[in-house]
């Protein structure tokens, strides 16, 4: 069994509320949700193809290649290819958290 991760309470209460109600992209929270387990809450970088997130998240992979899409317009996620060929490497962001 994976190890719980501290959800950081403006996910929850601004960024649910945002992405769900306003911009009408529940897939795109989830998207983030399953990046925030795998990074670790964004302590790490993971690599991932969008058929893999689609597969783990329950979404189409259109549905996650436009939430991450979404994402990355929101600077809520950086994504970085390592090779032509490599899957995405996906860096989940918290810009509402000041340095």
């Amino acid at each position: 069994m994976p190890k719980p991760i501290a959800l950081d309470p403006y996910v929850l209460d601004v960024l649910m509320r945002d992405l769900v109600g306003h911009d009408h992209a529940p897939s795109a929270f989830l998207v983030y949700l399953w990046l925030w387990g795998r990074t670790e809450g964004g302590r790490r970088r993971f690599a991932a193809s969008l058929s893999s997130i689609a597969l783990e998240t329950g979404c189409s992979k259109s549905s996650v290649q436009n939430a991450v899409r979404q994402l990355k317009q929101r600077r809520l996620i950086a994504v970085t290819r390592d090779g032509p060929t490599a899957p995405p490497v996906y860096e989940v962001l918290t810009p509402w958290v000041r340095a």
